[in-house]
């Protein structure tokens, strides 16, 4: 943020207790405040294993920085939006604290019904916007952005005078939030959130807090951004999938979902649901899959221990059904599955497909439908 202009506090990230201290001391600040670094909200209020309460403290003794680092560092925080164990943290935030005289909210995201990017703001920042929402709607004001034009100057004016800043701060808030909007276009931003983003007592507008989410679809030009994802909170399935360039998410059943397409995905998880079976995964594929992707698939499922069943169900539009059916006979011979394969297979190149599973000596039951594949996918579970 602070490369786009943004107005931040000056920080630096620790990965060691003595790392932390000495950060504390370059930045040579009136107070300090530390700042456990995990991908969930609720810090503040959280608790380590190490007995340390707070995922966030404020100190003027740089002495306690390296302290209170070594009651963080390499110790879960739990948080109300952590796993009950919590996470592992890893690295700390040093940052110089400033006093806040009054905080707001301000957010740029993308949303459906307008087709493009719009600002939300409240008056009322620091606490959860969607409480704001539910209990003082009033507070809530919205900008539509012209994609061609980006945020105007009376656009950006009218959104500080909403959010409260009066006199000298209207500008700087508008300034800011005109240069927000610069920097949710240069990183393929869909999302960015700044809660609290307020004002100190020395008269200057900064951006307290913030979180930014990105485009995936963007990652080929956003390479530098997309090497600090911290994939160590991630589940190491997903995490894996990604690197073959699947997309995969974990769930409780013990059926497994091996599908081309988002759509179809989501109705092969609905369809087992309805005939009693349980989804252990949602598993697309995507249209350009190739035959060493379908083995990675494969690989991923059978290291699932939940998964007792796997359901292939392919709709072959772009994706050529023989590629499957060859990376399927392939995965099952090398891989040793041991658990039931229920196939199902239509389009393009579905006769060749269908030959080659036949013809492969494999146990694989083939359905004439997605009915039929979910039916004997659950049975195949059930007689277990």
């Amino acid at each position: 943020m602070a490369d786009h202009g943004v107005t931040v506090q000056r920080f630096f990230v620790a990965d060691t207790a003595n790392d932390a201290l000495e950060a504390a001391r370059r930045l040579k600040a009136r107070e300090i405040v530390l700042k456990a670094q995990i991908l969930a909200g609720g810090r503040g209020k959280g608790v380590f294993n190490s007995g340390l309460k707070g995922g966030v403290h404020l100190t003027k003794d740089c002495n306690i920085v390296g302290q209170l680092a070594k009651q963080m560092l390499g110790y879960n925080l739990v948080t109300k939006q952590t796993p009950k164990e919590g996470v592992k943290v890893n690295k700390v935030m040093v940052a110089e604290a400033l006093d806040i005289t009054r905080e707001t909210y301000f957010a740029i995201l993308m949303d459906r019904a307008c087709n493009g990017p719009v600002m939300v703001g409240s008056p009322q920042g620091g606490v959860d916007i969607e409480e704001v929402a539910a209990t003082n709607p009033e507070l809530i004001f919205k900008e539509v952005i012209d994609i061609f034009e980006g945020v105007r100057d009376d656009q950006a004016f009218r959104m500080a005078e909403n959010l409260g800043f009066k006199g000298s701060l209207q500008q700087q808030a508008a300034d800011q939030i005109k240069k927000l909007y610069s920097l949710f276009l240069k990183v393929d931003a869909t999302q960015v959130e700044v809660n609290p983003f307020g004002e100190t007592p020395e008269g200057q507008v900064v951006c307290f807090d913030a979180k930014i989410n990105f485009d995936d679809n963007a990652e080929f030009r956003q390479k530098e951004i997309f090497a600090m994802d911290d994939t160590s909170e991630s589940d190491p399935l997903e995490t894996e999938a990604a690197r073959h360039d699947l997309k995969y998410i974990g769930m409780d059943g013990n059926i497994a979902c091996f599908v081309n397409g988002a759509g179809l995905a989501m109705a092969t998880c609905d369809i087992i649901d309805l005939h009693g079976g349980k989804p252990a995964n949602f598993l697309d594929l995507g249209g350009g899959v190739q035959e060493s992707q379908v083995y990675q698939a494969f690989k991923l499922l059978n290291a699932d221990p939940k998964v007792e069943a796997i359901l292939v169900n392919i709709f072959g539009g772009i994706v050529n059904c023989a590629i499957i059916a060859n990376g399927i006979t392939k995965a099952c011979r090398e891989l040793a599955l041991k658990v039931p394969l229920v196939v199902r297979l239509e389009g393009t190149n579905v006769h060749e497909a269908k030959r080659i599973l036949s013809e492969s000596g494999l146990p694989i039951t083939s359905a004439s439908d997605l009915d039929d594949a979910a039916r004997k996918a659950v049975a195949s579970v059930t007689r277990k």
